[in-house]
């Protein structure tokens, strides 16, 4: 594990007190006076002893910036209680500064050896006095901002040293040509090296490519381990300028379960793209199958059914007079189902016709023009029904003009089909909807209930089995019409009090 650098016993304690103090001894009150005087101002604090002994006892538990201390006092003089502070391995190296009234050389050399720093004379210059201690406070107080800087330093070093530790993948941080300075446990565990035996080795015993990348971010290369095994790595890169060069952190992944999973996913997706191609073709061939059925029923049976009709016709002519009424009644069964399946197999050929338009590109339709076609070609079913139908203002869209008559003759029919007690009244109008023309073909019938409304539009759906005419193509056919036209069909009833049917389209030009 990564250890954080720490602090000597001695910078922890002098950082904790920011201080700074000035320890005066001198046996004389008034000398103490005359110092305090002097010296006021330069420090934080002046704390002022009679006696070694006392010096000594404020110095267990305070750090000053220097000691001036007299030379001649009582019990214990200052060179004594020089060499006892001098001791300590705290005060090893604070500035003691002896004052004295007389010179001697002994005196001298005994204070020096002792560690002094200087020496005063008596009587004190106030000025000299206060300008040394001032040098030796600014040396303090840079000392102090010199700790505290390398405190800080410390405890960066510690949480950054934490979150390397703490990071889930491997992480190495090398100088610009690769040499590692640093790893972290992850990166043992990864690469199965010790890191004393990764620090100062290039990077590219673990990553073998990696002088080829530059700064590349996110770049995936082949690692290798110390057994010799390769496994594929994602590695981000991040550089950082500093005084001593440019260092590099170096993020390593083992992403070999991703790229097994990636493999499986492309394997996945090719098989089911086989499949689904298989089923495509599969389907392509059976619709067209069941397309060239339907289109063979709906044309090729119609041919025998015509021939059904015509002498189920000419027998009940000529046996009308002699058959029995239930010889009758027989045959006009035999041509009344032969009708009806003649126009099934018609609806059901138009609805083929009309689900094959797709070679047909969508032009410019107008949906007014397309409305009145479809009235006139049912101008003999409206005028019998006596039907009332009102064409509103309609647009322009983008859609096939055969496809959209089919579309309102089938709707305009249907409407007059299912009519209720009172005339058929319809009425066509259009409207803009979320980008979107709705056209919209009401009536006064007599209503689908909502459960049905999904079904009629299915092939052969009629909710009235017999009892109204037609093949339960027409909403089938309108449906596929519209959709080939790019829009969807609905209807809106209670059930009730008539219906309302809506198909969209997107008007001519629009994206």
């Amino acid at each position: 594990m990564l250890k954080a650098a720490a602090l000597p016993p001695e910078m922890e304690n002098t950082t904790r007190d920011r201080s700074i103090r000035l320890l005066l001894v001198d046996d004389d009150p008034a000398n103490l006076v005359s110092l305090e005087a002097t010296l006021q101002g330069v420090a934080d604090e002046l704390v002022s002893v009679q006696s070694g002994h006392d010096a000594l006892r404020q110095l267990l538990d305070q750090e000053f910036a220097a000691i001036l201390l007299d030379v001649k006092m009582p019990e214990m003089d200052g060179f004594e209680t020089a060499e006892l502070i001098r001791q300590r391995k705290r005060f090893r190296h604070t500035p003691i500064l002896f004052l004295t009234g007389y010179r001697s050389d002994d005196h001298l050399f005994r204070g020096y050896d002792l560690g002094a720093v200087d020496f005063l004379f008596k009587p004190i210059v106030p000025e000299i006095l206060r300008s040394k201690v001032t040098v030796f406070v600014e040396l303090a107080r840079k000392a102090k901002l010199l700790q505290q800087q390398a405190q800080t330093l410390a405890r960066a070093e510690e949480r950054f040293r934490s979150l390397l530790e703490a990071a889930p993948d491997a992480m190495l941080i090398s100088t610009e040509d690769g040499t590692i300075s640093l790893v972290n446990s992850q990166t043992e565990e990864l690469f199965g090296w010790p890191r004393d035996l990764l620090l100062g080795r290039n990077l590219t015993m673990l990553v073998p490519d990696w002088c080829h990348v530059g700064r590349m971010q996110g770049v995936e290369l082949r690692a290798l381990r110390r057994d010799g095994t390769v496994f594929p790595a994602d590695l981000t890169f991040s550089p950082l300028q500093t005084d001593d060069g440019l260092l590099i952190t170096t993020v390593v992944r083992d992403i070999t379960e991703r790229k097994q999973a990636e493999d499986s996913i492309r394997f996945l997706n090719a098989d089911l793209e086989r499949r689904v191609a298989i089923r495509t073709a599969e389907l392509t061939r059976s619709n067209e199958a069941m397309r060239q059925f339907a289109w063979a029923a709906s044309h090729d049976l119609q041919e025998p059914l015509r021939m059904v009709l015509s002498y189920s016709e000419l027998l009940e002519r000529r046996l009308s007079a002699e058959a029995s009424p239930e010889i009758v009644s027989f045959i006009r069964y035999i041509a009344s189902g032969a009708t009806r399946l003649d126009t099934l197999l018609t609806g059901l050929r138009r609805y083929i016709q009309t689900s094959e338009a797709g070679t047909q590109d969508l032009t410019t339709t107008d949906c007014k023009a397309a409305a009145e076609e479809a009235v006139r070609n049912l101008d003999t079913l409206i005028t019998n029904e006596a039907a009332t139908v009102t064409i509103g203002e309609l647009p322009v869209v983008a859609g096939i003009p055969v496809l959209m008559v089919q579309v309102f003759q089938n709707l305009i029919s249907n409407a007059i089909r299912y009519r209720s007690a009172q005339p058929p009244s319809i009425h066509i109008y259009a409207c803009e909807q979320d980008k979107e023309v709705v056209i919209s073909i009401a009536d006064n019938g007599m209503g689908i209930d909502p459960r049905h409304h999904g079904r009629i539009f299915g092939v052969f759906r009629r909710l009235h089995g017999d009892e109204r005419p037609g093949s339960g193509m027409g909403l089938a056919i309108c449906k596929a019409a519209v959709e080939r036209m790019g829009g969807r069909i609905w209807v809106e009833s209670n059930g009730s009090s008539g219906s309302v049917f809506r198909f969209s389209a997107s008007r001519a030009g629009a994206n």
